[in-house]
Parts: structure tokens; C-alpha cells; sequence
């Protein structure tokens, strides 16, 4: 994360010291200093490319397939499962009730049970968790 802030930040004074040499250079009306700067911008931007390019094919891999055996191992029932599925959603309670056509009661129960079976305290936790095991898409 560092690093990342790091070349951020210097891509940010480099830019700043281009738009300096940039007025610079219409000031004093010389033409070769803009050349050299749209020569620069060319080259950012290929990088630029080039860098997407070779991350791109990195996220795709990042899904792996759900483990269904570790589902049964911990024991999840299939509307247990549909919950913590509608958790990582970012639906409340509620939301998911209407959504599964039962009571806020009873999602609230399924709640109770997934953070028991999780061994998570909060919700967030649980998909961290679910995340963690392989048991829920990232």
C-alpha cells in the first residue's frame, strides 16, 4: 500500500514540475521544451497501457470456485448459505426478508446462526471469513 502511495505521489510531483517547465517554456517562447513534454506524456501513457495490460489478466484469476465441502463442514444450511450470499450484498435484515420471502425474525435467526458457525462477532467479520474459507465468491 506504501509503495503504491509512494509512486502515486511522485507521479503527481512529476506532473506538477511538467505544468511548471510547460509555462515556462510559453513564457519564453521556447518550443523544444514542449516537445520534450509531449515526447514524456507519450511515453506515460504507453506505460500506462502496459501496466493495465499486465494487471488486467491478474484480476480475472482472482475467482476461485466456491468449496462446497467446506460448506457442509461448517455445518450451513442452504437458506443459512443464501443469506450470508445476500449479506456480502450489502442487504440489512430487512432487505433480505422481502427478498427470500420470509420474516426479518426468522433472517435474523439465520444471522445468529452463520456468525456462530463463522465464529465471527459482526457481519462484516462473517464475510471476511466466508471469504477467507473459499465459500462465498470474492
Amino acid at each position: 500500500m506504501r509503495k503504491t502511495i509512494f509512486i502515486f505521489a511522485a507521479l503527481i510531483v512529476a506532473l506538477l514540475a511538467l505544468f511548471r517547465l510547460s509555462k515556462y517554456s510559453i513564457i519564453s517562447g521556447n518550443t523544444a521544451t514542449e516537445i520534450v513534454i509531449a515526447v514524456v506524456a507519450i511515453i506515460f501513457f504507453i506505460l500506462g497501457v502496459y501496466i493495465h495490460k499486465k494487471i488486467a489478466p491478474k484480476q480475472k484469476n482472482l475467482v476461485l470456485e466456491i468449496d462446497n465441502d467446506k460448506i457442509q463442514e461448517l455445518g450451513l444450511s442452504k437458506r443459512e448459505y443464501q443469506v450470508l450470499c445476500e449479506i456480502t450484498k450489502g442487504l440489512s435484515n430487512k432487505e433480505i426478508a422481502e427478498k427470500l420471502y420470509v420474516s426479518e425474525n426468522t433472517i435474523k435467526t439465520h444471522v445468529s446462526n452463520l456468525l456462530v458457525k463463522l465464529n465471527a462477532k459482526r457481519r462484516t467479520q462473517a464475510i471476511r471469513i466466508a471469504k477467507e474459507l473459499q465459500i462465498i465468491p470474492q
